[in-house]
């Protein structure tokens, strides 16, 4: 299995519907490291590495978020591994 760092920026209503803990809790689940965080503007920035399946898997989630949430669109962008997280976790 290949191994892939995606870096996504979502925009819509992401803050305040509990888009970071479920985002870390799916990524947990998937087995990524990696971290997401708030931004300024009022989107949300995730980064997460481990297998390109799950990453795949995680930026499909990301597409739709929690319930609350109101996803209008995600930005991504491929990069390499880079092996530097050993857990995911939310960052301010």
């Amino acid at each position: 299995m290949a191994l892939k760092q995606l870096h996504l920026t979502v925009h819509g209503r992401v803050q305040g519907v509990y888009f970071r803990a479920s985002t870390q809790r799916e990524a947990r689940r998937l087995g990524l490291g990696g971290w997401v965080r708030n931004r300024a503007e009022g989107s949300l920035e995730i980064l997460a590495e481990g297998e390109e399946i799950s990453i795949r898997e995680l930026y499909g989630w990301a597409q739709k978020g929690p319930s609350a949430a109101r996803v209008d669109r995600v930005d991504t962008r491929w990069r390499s591994y880079t092996g530097q997280f050993s857990d995911f976790r939310i960052t301010d």
